[in-house]
């Protein structure tokens, strides 16, 4: 076994250096761990958004940013978008290994067992506004389903915490789906579980008790390559609310209620949807030129959304992947023609060309594909980010799943850095004569 390796802090003048073990990872920088910084130095570390600090281990996802690489245990994303389904990288996340044929058979069973909701919860669709928007709906259905399944939520409980993994996984699909139908007046339409998981979902959102639906095998593939691109992305905002919330020992519908919220915000789940609001406000490939001068401006305040990202510094291993996806949706429905899918196809190709985005490496990201591909399928940019949380649920209960069983596991309780006004006396109040 190697030494352990270890970086000295030096504080300054009458301070001791700090001895900190440097740990590695199985991929990736080292990380020195500062745990016990202030029980030696009396002094805490100020990283605002953590872009520098490590907040748990884990084994689920690794990204290289740099590299554009992007593993679920171990695994390529390209590789898995194009050779599994997304029930495969459930299990795969949820797990650690791919799942042989009956392990897969076992575990799409024990998810369509769990797709139905609760009808007094469906009941509670109705206290919400018709024009709710869908993610405010499933902050609130999710969060209560909480109330339902006091039977499995022990959460030290090994079983009980997968019987939760499976509800969640399985119920996301029909209550985003009947937030849509809340939404557009129509009737909620019931899982069928002869249906894979993504062609189910587009059952229930564009089904009617009027005529029969059959959903069309190239969304299906589309859809499934969404939720499988979107499964999990390591320690992001909504994956670290998820945590943090479960570190107090919170439900895991409580938990991954926080993660919708977060994902929620237009800077993470939100992207896509703000990236098609992008493309109306262009409205017209005629006025393209002046928005690329626009964005080009540092002082104009528009930005070109759906270009370049916070993590991938080269090129988002998942865009290429949802390019083809989106080409072979607007192949099918042939709407290249269309006047939103021509303005973004040239938009696409501008980016692809130009000087200034290459220089930037500002290549359209797996949020302009993504929007694309869920506007052809006819599905309302108010859903787009439903569907993310849908697609990222599974992520969420494994590193939720994970953090739990993790003996090193605390409740979490950031530190600050006080900028206020120090202590001071409340004035005396002057007594009546």
């Amino acid at each position: 076994m190697s030494e352990q390796r270890i970086a000295t802090l030096l504080l300054g003048e009458n301070k001791e250096p700090v001895e900190l073990p440097i740990m590695p990872g199985a991929m990736g920088p080292d990380t020195i761990d500062i745990h016990t910084l202030y029980a030696k130095s009396g002094m805490f570390t100020y990283d605002p958004g953590f872009l520098s600090t490590a907040s748990t281990k884990s084994a689920i996802t690794f990204i290289d940013g740099d590299k554009g690489i992007l593993l679920y245990r171990g695994y390529p994303i390209e590789q898995l978008a194009t050779q599994c389904d997304f029930m495969e990288v459930c299990y795969l996340l949820l797990n650690g290994e791919l799942p042989s044929d009956e392990q897969k058979k076992q575990f799409v069973h024990a998810i369509k067992s769990h797709t139905m909701l609760h009808e007094q919860l469906v009941r509670f669709y109705s206290g919400f506004r018709r024009d709710a928007h869908p993610m405010a709906v499933m902050v609130g259905v999710v969060g209560a389903l909480s109330a339902f399944y006091h039977e499995a939520m022990d959460i030290s409980d090994a079983v009980h915490r997968e019987q939760s993994a499976f509800r969640l996984i399985a119920k996301l699909p029909t209550i985003a789906a009947m937030a849509y139908k809340y939404n557009i007046g129509q009737p909620f339409i019931y899982p069928r579980n002869d249906l894979s998981y993504a062609a189910n979902f587009l059952h229930m959102m564009f089904a009617t008790p009027a005529e029969h639906y059959e959903p069309n095998p190239v969304f299906v593939k589309a859809l499934d390559r969404i939720l499988i691109l979107h499964a999990d992305h390591e320690q992001n905002a909504s994956t670290s609310t998820v945590r943090l919330a479960g570190s107090s020992g919170a439900n895991p519908f409580a938990c991954i209620s926080a993660g919708i919220a977060c994902l929620w915000g237009p800077a993470h789940g939100g992207a896509n949807e703000a990236c098609l609001n992008m493309l109306e406000e262009i409205g017209d490939t005629s006025r393209i030129t002046e928005y690329i001068k626009r964005a080009k401006d540092k002082n104009d305040p528009f930005r070109l959304m759906g270009f370049g990202h916070r993590v991938y510094k080269n090129f988002d291993p998942r865009a290429k992947l949802m390019r083809e996806t989106c080409h072979e949706v607007l192949d099918e429905m042939g709407l290249h023609n269309n006047r939103l899918f021509k303005l973004a196809l040239e938009l696409e190709k501008i980016a692809l060309e130009d000087d200034y985005f290459i220089t930037k490496k500002l290549y359209p990201n797996v949020d302009f594909y993504s929007g694309i591909i869920q506007r052809a399928l006819g599905i309302p940019t108010s859903m787009f980010t439903a569907i993310f949380a849908m697609a990222r649920t599974v992520g969420w209960v494994a590193q939720w799943n994970e953090m739990i069983a993790d003996p090193d596991q605390k409740i979490g309780r950031p530190r600050q850095l006080y900028t206020g006004v120090t202590q001071r006396d409340v004035p005396s109040k002057e007594t009546d004569k």
